[in-house]
């Protein structure tokens, strides 16, 4: 390591169960409906109108309950649920897409255009929350909402993923807060 570099800051993060009120400014918790239920509020709201979904088991491993990176996409909303209902965790941060570089500007924030293409105002570190998902349920994200994860302590857990066919390759935008703004989260259990 370079004696130039300042060791990152490590911000621990208290969990937050996720409910619909707890979750609501990120996106939705989706939680067991009887079948045959009309389609409502409590289902959830997607946007899935500019491409293809795409809907599919993610397999993961080794997902420590530590990030210093965390992404948005602009184009969907995605939903995130683990297979079985095990206990897993997502670090957010509220979207911050702009509608031109100019309200940004005029707000005093600093703006980035995406490498896809859009504006948006970096998430503050002090902005990140962490929340913890038991059970039979998912996560639907609002279009923008930024997220860390899915974090887990087991080794490995799988995850049923919705979102578009090219969602990874085309909307995919990353904060790194090491590198911009010298911190690390910790999730504190």
């Amino acid at each position: 390591m370079d004696s130039l570099e300042a060791i990152p800051f490590t911000i621990k993060l208290k969990v937050v169960e996720a409910t619909e009120t707890s979750f609501k400014e990120y996106g939705q918790v989706i939680d067991v409906s009887s079948d045959g239920q009309e389609f409502g509020p409590s289902d959830a709201q997607l946007d899935l109108s500019r491409g293809t979904p795409r809907f599919y088991i993610m397999h993961l491993e080794d997902q420590q309950l530590k990030f210093s990176k965390i992404t948005h996409h602009a184009s969907v909303t995605q939903c995130l649920g683990s297979i079985g209902g095990q206990e897993w965790y997502l670090g957010v941060a509220k979207a911050s897409i702009l509608n031109t570089n100019k309200i940004g500007v005029e707000m005093g924030c600093k703006v980035v255009q995406s490498s896809c293409g859009h504006y948006y105002v970096p998430p503050a570190p002090d902005a990140v929350r962490v929340f913890r998902v038991v059970g039979p349920k998912f996560l639907k994200l609002n279009i923008g909402t930024w997220h860390a994860g899915p974090l887990f302590k087991m080794k490995t857990m799988d995850f049923y993923n919705l979102e578009l066919s090219n969602t990874n390759v085309v909307d995919h935008t990353t904060h790194e807060f090491c590198k911009e703004d010298n911190v690390v989260f910790l999730i504190d259990e």
